[in-house]
């Protein structure tokens, strides 16, 4: 049996020491090839250059990914997944990866994403680590330069959310596995207690809190939690989806309405042509709760194989490689959406229309 491989999603506001700490575990790796998935965007984002040229062995240049796009909880059918299923498809597969979210990132629908059908077999949460600013919390604010926090929020045009900072701090607190206090150096014992002490109440039972100066923790610490984080979302809500669950909305359906998928693949015979095809997949999207839909297609005449990837509304299509002489033409699909999927009026809209 494969071993899923493990996953690490660092979260924490601008300033807090994210990019410390991933150089600390590229610098730490011993042997183990890491592969980093960065969410840099807009004007801020520095990252990459930071990171450039760190801990060669551990990640190299094509085992680093930029998610430029904007935040990545807003993104993930778009940017995450996909990269994700690039990433399993490298040979030597990495034995770790680590994903540095953007400050502004709820960490739930990233998570979630880990029970998607396409990489639900080939990869866990490790941990969900949140880096908080000590310094910042103990002078009453949630970041060392909120201003630049707001800056961030400005420059991601894809954001679909206006979290307040206070409840997007409780939301990365509630959702953590391990709670790294940085810059504790730089606080007195004192407040310092007195900081812990309210970040505890946010806290959920096991998580624990761990001091830090310049993101330097014990690696046995940081990787190997084994927590298979989407597993457990019903202890890790938001605090939007606390509030509806208290104001009585049915919550069992709000909550899985991201996270119960349902799947199935279709054979179909050659296509007349490549607008055909779009014209289809785009007509079954829109009626039906599909959230994703890919696969390749033979197009009559046409000598290379066409490959399909659809989100929502955009269908990017492109011919990937010239069919083998003895392989059989032909189609296939992969229908991705919330479940249930009425699979077989999905396939036969689909026969129907591309006959």
């Amino acid at each position: 049996m494969k071993t899923k491989i493990p996953a690490t999603v660092i979260t924490g506001f601008l300033g807090a020491g994210k990019t410390t700490l991933v150089r600390h575990v590229l610098n730490n790796a011993k042997g183990k090839r890491i592969a980093l998935i960065i969410n840099e965007f807009g004007d801020v984002g520095v990252d990459r250059d930071v990171l450039q040229g760190c801990g060669d062995e551990a990640c190299s240049d094509t085992d680093m990914v930029e998610l430029a796009n904007g935040c990545i909880c807003c993104t993930v059918a778009e940017d995450f997944i996909p990269t994700i299923t690039e990433l399993l498809k490298r040979e030597p597969r990495p034995d770790h990866i680590v994903i540095e979210t953007s400050g502004l990132a709820l960490p739930q629908p990233l998570v979630r994403a880990f029970n998607w059908p396409e990489i639900k077999a080939d990869v866990t949460v490790d941990g969900v680590v949140t880096v908080a600013d000590a310094a910042a919390l103990a002078d009453g604010r949630f970041a060392s330069d909120e201003e630049a926090v707001d800056a961030q929020r400005r420059s991601d045009e894809m954001l679909d959310h206006d979290t307040p900072m206070g409840e997007l701090f409780e939301d990365q607190l509630v959702c953590a596995d391990l709670i790294l206090l940085n810059k504790s150096d730089l606080v007195e014992e004192s407040r310092l207690a007195e900081v812990e002490a309210e970040l505890k109440k946010h806290l959920r039972d096991g998580v624990k809190l761990v001091r830090t100066q310049k993101g330097e923790v014990d690696m046995a610490a940081l990787l190997g939690i084994e927590s298979e984080s989407e597993t457990d979302m019903e202890a890790r809500m938001s605090h939007h989806e606390r509030h509806h669950a208290a104001e009585g909305e049915d919550h069992h359906h709000h909550h899985h309405e991201h996270d119960d998928f349902d799947s199935f693949s279709i054979q179909l015979p050659e296509i007349a042509n490549k607008k055909q095809l779009s014209d289809a997949v785009e007509s079954v999207i829109k009626k039906h709760d599909i959230l994703r839909l890919k696969g390749f297609a033979a197009i009559k005449d046409a000598p290379a194989r066409l490959s399909l990837q659809a989100v929502g509304p955009r269908i990017d299509t492109y011919f990937d490689r010239t069919w083998e002489s003895d392989e059989a033409r032909g189609t296939s699909l992969v229908v991705i959406g919330q479940a249930p999927l009425n699979q077989a009026e999905i396939a036969s809209e689909l026969r129907s229309a591309l006959s």
